[in-house]
């Protein structure tokens, strides 16, 4: 069966970013045992990775280069926020590096990266990890099979099986 809208797909890949000098660099991989698995065609992925698998089979295997424009955008030097140190009064200052879960007035949540801290103030970066990379992956297809009526209602995969819980 062949990969299409309103399917739910089970795949392998390797992620690597792909560095100026054209070396790779290894990001994450998954496993048989815990594959990616999703509903192909209701925009959970990033549209270029789905163009790239359509129409692939089970056991098709292919690779491919996504440019930051078809990835996840360039690096925004303006998405830096400065939080007042007081924030983590309970918590403690977090490390450079440290993810912290955000929430905007809206409740959307997102995650920023501690690139600096101050006495005054703790400066995150808002950009998503991957912004300004070019990501190379190699994928295998594991299985295809047509969403349930449930996974469509609800706009997500319910596991390689459809059986599995939220």
């Amino acid at each position: 069966m062949a990969i299409e809208n309103n399917n739910v797909v089970a795949l392998n890949y390797k992620l690597h970013t792909v560095e100026a000098n054209g070396e790779k660099a290894f990001v994450e991989e998954t496993t048989t045992e815990n594959p990616l698995t999703f509903l192909y065609g209701v925009g959970m992925m990033l549209p270029k990775f789905e163009e790239n698998i359509a129409e692939l089979n089970i056991g098709d295997k292919t690779s491919f280069t996504l440019e930051p424009n078809d990835a996840y955008g360039e690096k925004d030097d303006r998405a830096i926020a400065q939080l007042p140190a007081d924030m983590f009064k309970e918590t403690g200052l977090p490390p450079v590096g440290e993810v912290l879960p955000l929430q905007d007035n809206e409740g959307n949540q997102f995650r920023a990266v501690v690139v600096e801290v101050t006495p005054e103030a703790v400066i995150a970066d808002l950009n998503h990890p991957m912004a300004g990379k070019t990501l190379n992956f190699d994928v295998e297809i594991l299985a295809v099979r047509p969403a349930t009526e449930e996974e469509l209602a609800h706009g997500h995969a319910h596991g390689i099986d459809g059986e599995s819980g939220h």
